[in-house]
């Protein structure tokens, strides 16, 4: 049995380093620079051991072995991938879906489609999904389907029980609280799950978005592609907005994160807002 204190004290060597992240930017287009040593070398040591391997050079040769890619390479993704969000994250992208998308689209339209492309621990379909019910209220008759994908299979496991800590709705408003989440009747553990009523139209799919698009729908009315651009480098960009776009109706719209854009991207979207697009093939 490997001690707790042999498996956190193995360190990661930079040949080592830049076999991982060459095959982690290859595969999942996620670019690793020397700045995330430390942290990818600290949450690999508890796979280490996890597996009850000794140091880097054993857990390596087990992730490329055939078992390995069957039995370690999810964990080993969870691992990398980065989990940040929040409700209501980026208000102005939910104030645009609320004032002007949907009054709009539902003139013409009863029947909404909506992709969550990295829904992470589930916080922003969730929250697409108490506007949607708060707009269905008022207008009765208009009904909406949601995919939620991340490329971590651990954090859409978190992302589908949908438990949160009391802390982490802070932001939504009481009354938004009272409707659409439940209070652990435990009141020695502070937390809250969603109701069935926002899981209801939403189903969660692992998928790699720098990987061929398979079986996913070609005719999503809306795509929150949030944050995840900011990990790759302009090609790979270039590449999965594309892939995203084709699986956008004409006149779909895109939501990118706060810190990304299209500029200097040949892609078929227009901007309409900050960091908002129209998808205009």
């Amino acid at each position: 049995m490997v001690s707790s204190n042999e498996a956190f004290s193995s360190k990661l060597t930079i040949p080592q380093f830049k076999k991982l992240g060459e095959f982690i930017h290859r595969n999942y287009g996620i670019q690793m620079p020397d700045s995330k040593k430390v942290l990818l070398e600290g949450r690999l040591q508890k796979r280490i051991k996890h597996n009850n391997l000794i140091n880097f050079t054993e857990y390596i040769n087990y992730l490329f072995s055939d078992t390995g890619q069957t039995k370690e390479l999810p964990f080993f993704i969870d691992a990398v991938s980065t989990n940040k969000t929040d409700f209501y994250r980026e208000p102005h992208h939910f104030e645009f879906l609320r004032e002007e998308f949907l009054p709009e689209f539902s003139k013409n339209n009863t029947h909404l489609k909506i992709w969550s492309a990295a829904a992470s621990s589930g916080e922003e379909p969730y929250t697409i999904a108490i506007e949607l019910l708060e707009f269905i209220e008022k207008n009765p008759g208009f009904t909406y389907e949601m995919l939620g994908t991340d490329i971590s299979t651990e954090i859409l496991q978190r992302a589908s029980k949908g438990i949160y800590n009391l802390k982490r709705v802070d932001i939504i408003p009481l009354y938004i609280k009272r409707k659409y989440f439940l209070r652990n009747k435990n009141k020695n553990r502070k937390t809250v799950k969603v109701s069935p009523l926002l899981q209801k139209n939403l189903r969660y799919r692992t998928i790699n978005l720098t990987a061929p698009l398979v079986g996913i729908p070609n005719d999503f009315d809306l795509v929150f592609c949030r944050n995840v651009l900011i990990y790759f480098n302009r090609e790979m960009q270039e590449k999965v907005i594309n892939a995203i776009c084709a699986k956008l109706k004409p006149g779909g719209y895109l939501f990118l994160g706060h810190s990304e854009s299209t500029t200097g991207i040949s892609a078929p979207v227009t901007q309409v807002a900050p960091t908002i697009y129209k998808h205009t093939p």
